[in-house]
């Protein structure tokens, strides 16, 4: 059985109580309270609520990349890795909703350091997405014009599950993503005719 530290039961409260209440209606005792901890062991590990939700935002944005990454990685065949980034992305995204959501909604209440050290990870996913467009290119596979727009519209079906998405709904997390995966391939691949 793995033993949760302290620092972990405050993560995991505070994304209890940013997914219910908001991050600006939630208090550093709010937090401590689901975390059973006193208000003041809060800031042994956080100097501030906004810390908090950094962690949160960095290990998330963190694990998406190191995801996406290794999806990419795990295929020359621009198809298949298309649809594994895709794929892998997408479910991702669904399986960690609630956290995506606080992340997305929650982006503009880090400071400005913070949200730059976010959206360094962010294009850093938007990158690992536009090199796989552009081999898939080079090698005639793929048909795409606009690399960096098609990047960023093919992450966003799986951004964008975080809005509405919920586990035990009429479609799973595995059938979203392949759903997702089989657009992308769709919107992508290059006919015989040299049109997508």
């Amino acid at each position: 059985m793995t033993t949760v530290t302290a620092r972990e039961r405050l993560i995991n409260a505070a994304v209890e109580a940013f997914a219910e209440k908001g991050f600006a209606a939630t208090t550093t005792r709010d937090i401590a309270s689901r975390a059973g901890m006193s208000p003041a062991a809060v800031y042994v590990h956080h100097d501030s609520k906004e810390s908090l939700l950094f962690t949160v935002s960095l290990t998330g944005h963190r694990s998406a990349l190191a995801m996406i990454n290794a999806a990419a990685a795990s295929s020359t065949d621009p198809v298949a890795r298309l649809r594994a980034m895709v794929y892998d992305f997408s479910l991702w995204h669904a399986d960690n909703s609630r956290v995506g959501r606080i992340v997305q909604y929650e982006y503009h209440a880090l400071t400005p350091e913070h949200r730059a050290e976010v959206a360094a990870l962010r294009r850093s996913i938007e990158k690992t997405m536009q090199d796989a467009l552009a081999d898939g290119v080079d090698q005639g596979v793929l048909d795409v014009a606009d690399i960096p727009g098609t990047a960023f519209s093919v992450l966003s079906l799986g951004v964008d599950l975080v809005r509405w998405f919920e586990p035990g709904g009429s479609r799973s997390g595995h059938e979203l993503a392949a759903l997702h995966a089989d657009l992308a391939v769709r919107m992508t691949l290059r006919t015989s005719s040299g049109s997508a």
